[in-house]
């Protein structure tokens, strides 16, 4: 094929205007057309020129905020590189093992080939602006996908084709659940021997509880995996690997012949027709369409009314489209770019009741905070409605105060580029915004809050009515408690400010990091989710802040509960200055079941008193209630399955809440001692992947650890093993994993509740915490 000299002159022309606009808005993406006899897709030549309004703020029905989910190993950040790739935004394939991925840009995670913080990348695909989150596969960093989802309106979630469904797979998809994101699935690795698409699309049904929608057939399998057909437009999609630095950008695209390849064409209309009748099993308005026109022969339902009915069934939640390639031999990620498009939803899709009463104000939320030497705090905001423009000041309703933003920029992964404004529906990065932390509701105004909180107010009786407390802060996120904890000390008490410094600002950065000091000691204590979470936070100090610091040795974070239900009551009498406080409070604490990952600790008060305290003694008194679920009676470790039920709280006039709530703590902290206590331990949930010869040699092994095995799968030549342990047995487990099976095993823990220890190793742990052991 070739162009003639005034076409390439055209071209060449409307790359300088492009490139222009690009370094003025400060986005390096493009999109891209090019048509061949046979067609040949997706290279770098603009068919137009855009305005800049339209590169810095697309309309907001072209928007998808989207992430990459996974069990670690699975392809998310190839599958990212991939897609940046063919965008246009990188010139080069990154590839993980190298430590050159565009999202992976922490020293940590180039040198261990992991993702361990969420990276955020701006790119065009097709005249849609993605917003795209890459987030960790590690159960260490579940945060950052919690937080990545609070945020996002769609998901990809990837899956190793030889392996399906696997443990992480359910914690981020749970997670996805929660927060009603729809979900495209991608299964990757198709090239390995043992991809298997049944097998996969199974395990998503029978694991996630999925209703999986397969777009795609796979052409040839394993090392012969060529490519796939596109099951609405019967169009076979093949990449022709020429040479080894092939980097997938062309591939052919023509109508499947059933004469040439006939197996081919009879399976791929099975699976059609399959498809058809599962989409209108789930879309009543495409089951109408078949019955009244196309009740003869679904082969002639268009192509576009069947796509216009996934996306119906996939932003309705009943079904995941799932299509199928391999990201690092460079096969089907295109199509996975046009089913983001098609199917996952623009931010104006999703509804966002709190969002309407700000009307056309400023409400955004933020996520995540990093921090940069030069230009300090960095937020990531999430704009629900308004726009956001640089050098303004900005009301933060959780804290209650105002901040000036002195520039805004567009998340490049590690590098930025400043714009001047930014609307609803897309992920900005803020540069100013130094008290901000996670979770934050950012207005334009505490007026603006305040025209809201009226809205919201007029429209709260019918909110009343079905027993929901009406709100104009976006609700934040979700930090899970830490499980392990250890001593942190700098090299000289000179370093001890700066050491200070710099957990401020990594707690900052990551609200599942938890510094306490003991009152005791006076040491600093560092709560993390695991061995390798702490592992990276000590590095990091190293690195960024330059302290070499001792951690002590690792200990696990348990909890306690009580035994008996008991009832108290206690009185405080104290006079400060000229003015008496007085305040009698009587009390019960129940013990509540444990269920999977603990129990709650509840507040509830009788309805009489309900109505009688007044919104400053009622706050009161639960902070003096929570303030004793902190510390448990035993060996002080936090609560967990307590429930207390206020029954009065009768006090003399001019008695401040101060007092109520130190009443409460000490009423509460008397009926604890009264109640007994008893240590939780964490109990982990295991998977090991094995081979079937050293399978004997890791149940060995398991059962010094305390582990009880609930089931042993077969997956090809190797056994899957589930089983569930005590996270204290776990520590160095990787370690011993590899030297047992000479490397040749995986792994993966998750939390899976906290369960009483018995009184023996209940008594060991109250003598070593004694310092008698």
């Amino acid at each position: 094929m070739s162009f003639n000299m005034s076409v390439g002159a055209s071209r060449t022309l409307n790359r300088m205007i492009w490139g222009r606009y690009l370094l003025t808005a400060g986005l390096q993406c493009c999109r891209c057309r090019v048509r061949w006899h046979v067609q040949r897709h997706y290279s770098f030549l603009p068919d137009d020129v855009k305005s800049l309004r339209s590169v810095v703020n697309p309309d907001i029905s072209k928007i998808r905020n989207i992430g990459i989910m996974a069990h670690i190993d699975a392809g998310k950040t190839t599958t990212t590189e991939r897609m940046l790739y063919y965008s246009g935004y990188t010139r080069s394939l990154g590839d993980v093992d190298d430590g050159d991925t565009v999202t992976d840009f922490m020293a940590q995670e180039r040198e261990r080939g992991i993702t361990i913080q969420s990276a955020a990348v701006t790119f065009d695909w097709k005249s849609h602006r993605i917003n795209l989150i890459d987030t960790p596969g590690h159960v260490d960093f579940t945060l950052e996908v919690e937080r990545a989802l609070r945020v996002l309106d769609g998901a990809v979630a990837v899956f190793d084709a030889s392996a399906g469904v696997e443990a992480q797979t359910l914690t981020v998809w749970r997670q996805a659940q929660k927060h009603h994101v729809p979900c495209v699935c991608f299964l990757n690795k198709m090239d390995k021997p043992t991809a298997n698409l049944s097998f996969s699309i199974e395990s998503i049904k029978q694991k996630l509880k999925a209703n999986p929608i397969l777009l795609q057939v796979p052409v040839g399998s394993g090392k012969a995996f060529s490519g796939v057909v596109d099951l609405l437009t019967n169009q076979k999609l093949t990449w022709k690997q020429r040479a080894m630095d092939d980097d997938g950008r062309m591939f052919e695209s023509k109508p499947l012949s059933p004469s040439v390849e006939p197996e081919l064409s009879q399976e791929v209309n099975e699976a059609r027709t399959a498809l058809i009748e599962q989409v209108a099993d789930l879309d009543d308005e495409f089951a109408e369409l078949l019955l009244t026109d196309f009740g003869d022969n679904f082969d002639d339902v268009p192509a576009i009314k069947l796509q216009e009915a996934v996306r119906r069934v996939t932003l309705a939640r009943k079904g995941v489209p799932v299509l199928c390639g391999s990201s690092l031999k460079n096969k089907g990620v295109q199509p996975l770019l046009d089913a983001i498009n098609s199917y996952l939803p623009a931010p104006d899709e999703r509804h966002h009741d709190l969002v309407r009463w700000y009307k056309d104000d400023l409400c955004a939320l933020a996520f995540k905070v990093l921090h940069d030497k030069q230009r300090g705090p960095l937020v990531f905001l999430r704009i629900y409605s308004g726009t956001l423009k640089s050098q303004t000041a900005v009301h933060n309703i959780n804290r209650n105060s105002v901040e000036r933003m002195s520039r805004l920029l567009v998340p490049f992964a590690d590098q930025h580029v400043e714009i001047p404004s930014m609307t609803a529906g897309n992920i900005a990065l803020t540069v100013g915004l130094k008290q901000t932390v996670t979770g934050d509701t950012i207005v334009s105004s505490k007026a603006s809050a305040a025209a809201a909180a009226r809205r919201a107010q007029n429209d709260g009786e019918a909110a009343k009515k079905r027993g929901e407390q009406v709100s104009v802060i976006l609700s934040g996120v979700e930090v899970p408690d830490p499980v392990f904890f250890c001593t942190i000390e700098p090299p000289t008490m000179a370093k001890q400010a700066d050491l200070e410094n710099a957990l401020n600002c990594l707690q900052r950065e990551d609200p599942s990091l938890k510094v306490r000091v003991d009152p005791d000691s006076g040491q600093t204590i560092l709560c993390g989710m695991g061995e390798l979470h702490i592992e990276i936070i000590h590095d990091r100090i190293r690195r960024e802040y330059g302290i070499e610091t001792h951690l002590g040795p690792l200990q696990v974070a348990y909890r306690e509960t009580i035994l008996h239900e008991v009832s108290t009551t206690d009185t405080l009498d104290r006079t400060v200055g000229e003015r008496r406080h007085v305040v009698t409070v009587e009390l019960t604490v129940t013990p509540e079941e444990i269920t999977s990952m603990g129990g709650l600790c509840e507040i509830a008060f009788t309805e009489e008193l309900k109505e009688q305290l007044s919104p400053e003694i009622k706050e009161a008194t639960e902070n003096g209630v929570n303030s004793s679920y902190l510390q448990g009676p035993l060996l002080g470790y936090p609560l967990l399955g307590v429930s207390t039920l206020i029954q009065s709280v009768t006090m003399e006039p001019g008695t401040s809440p101060a007092m109520v709530s130190a009443c409460l703590s000490r009423c509460m902290l008397k009926a604890l001692k009264l109640a007994g206590g008893q240590v939780l331990e964490p109990v982990m949930s295991l998977e090991v992947t094995v081979g079937e010869e050293q399978l004997g040699t890791v149940l060995g092994d398991l059962a010094q650890r305390r582990g009880t095995v609930r089931d042993i799968q077969s997956r090809y030549d190797n056994k899957v093993l589930l089983a569930t342990v005590p996270l204290a047995e776990m520590m160095g487990y990787s370690t011993v994993l590899r030297t047992l099976t000479s490397g040749n095993a995986t792994f993966s823990l998750e939390l899976d509740t906290y369960e009483t220890m018995n009184p023996q190793d209940q008594n060991t742990l109250i003598k070593r915490m004694a310092g008698l052991l």
